[in-house]
């Protein structure tokens, strides 16, 4: 039987599979749901200091686009559907969102498992003084999100996507110097450069690092000439699995020996978590597939995971973390071959 474990550093986990901040884990009910589902760690929806983060939830609105980029029923949804979507943050008072957080890892200590308070910023300061009064909760890690699509967007900063690697230190420097918990934090490929603000968020203090927030984007219905969902939204599915794996892999090659990766954006099966673990990353975050198929999709990522290693003999994950990207070769490096026939050929002339 394969050991699942996931070594991130300071936090070990019983297995690589983390349910990530969404309306999913914004209750009490859904982060058990995810936790009796197997994951190793379950990330609570976000908060912020911005009355502004709150209220956009009241404008938050949710779809699923199929291949032909149309909207399609939820339960009609397959595995390659997109999520379009606002969102917001959460709305309880911080004193009662602690407190349930609190009682969630309680929980999730008994089952070998984490449940991880989640920062969204709008400014430095306020996001460090929640990440202090989390410490002070009793909670044991911080997820800090810099990497919100939805930044682009919202009014008057509520919140914010970091694509400048300075402002990155800032913030994770700010909230480093507020706890000494875990801090694990979330960074976008959206803009700017995703290995400097990896080495800037290292060097400010972050324990780990979740590659790649979703993108923000822009769809059109073809039928009424209006935009879905009447505006931009935040984008995400599982075309997005490559570009999510490029950046881990780069990273896994550049950053620090044993620097822990968590790869998000785009998995939704076993054989994704495979493909993460392959690129470098020693865990995932995962949310679109359990908004879509419940906290049952955890379950079956660890059924197929589970699978492929029985499969493979594979006895220890770590031991094919980073395997695919330690032999990927740069395009100078690519030997020459004989030109192939392809299919393009007998369509021209």
């Amino acid at each position: 039987m394969t050991e699942l474990g996931a070594d991130l550093g300071r936090i070990r986990l019983k297995n690589p599979i983390v349910c990530a901040s969404s309306e999913f884990t914004m209750t009490l009910e859904g982060i058990r749901a995810a936790l009796d589902a197997g994951a190793g760690a379950v990330v609570a929806k976000s908060v912020n200091e911005a009355p502004g983060a709150a209220r956009q939830l009241d404008i938050a609105d949710y779809v699923m686009l199929d291949a032909s980029w149309t909207v399609t029923p939820w339960e009609q949804a397959g595995l390659d559907a997109s999520l379009f979507c606002r969102s917001g943050l959460a709305q309880t008072p911080l004193d009662e969102w602690l407190a349930m957080l609190v009682r969630a890892d309680a929980e999730a200590r008994a089952r070998d498992a984490y449940v991880a308070g989640s920062i969204t910023v709008a400014e430095a300061e306020p996001a460090a003084r929640f990440a202090a009064a989390m410490e002070a909760a009793g909670l044991r890690w911080i997820e800090l999100n810099l990497s919100t699509p939805h930044g682009r967007e919202a009014a008057g900063g509520a919140v914010r996507q970091l694509s400048d690697a300075e402002a990155v230190h800032t913030y994770v420097s700010a909230v480093r110097a507020a706890t000494t918990l875990p801090l694990t934090v979330k960074l976008t490929a959206q803009t700017g450069d995703p290995i400097a603000l990896a080495e800037r968020a290292l060097a400010a203090g972050a324990d780990m690092l979740v590659l790649t927030g979703r993108l923000q984007g822009f769809m059109p219905d073809i039928e009424t000439m209006r935009p879905i969902l009447g505006s931009a939204g935040a984008i995400g599915g599982r075309w997005a699995l490559p570009l999510t794996l490029y950046w881990i892999s780069k990273c896994f090659r550049t950053l620090p020996p044993g620097t822990p990766l968590l790869a998000t954006n785009g998995v939704r099966l076993g054989d994704d978590v495979v493909r993460a673990l392959l690129s470098g990353a020693r865990g995932v975050e995962v949310a679109s597939a359990v908004l879509t198929r419940g906290a049952g999709a955890i379950a079956e990522m660890l059924a197929g995971l589970e699978a492929y290693c029985s499969r493979k003999g594979i006895s220890r994950l770590d031991e094919i973390v980073g395997r695919a990207a330690g032999t990927a070769l740069g395009y100078g490096a690519v030997p020459l071959k004989k030109r192939a026939s392809y299919p393009w050929d007998s369509l021209i002339g």
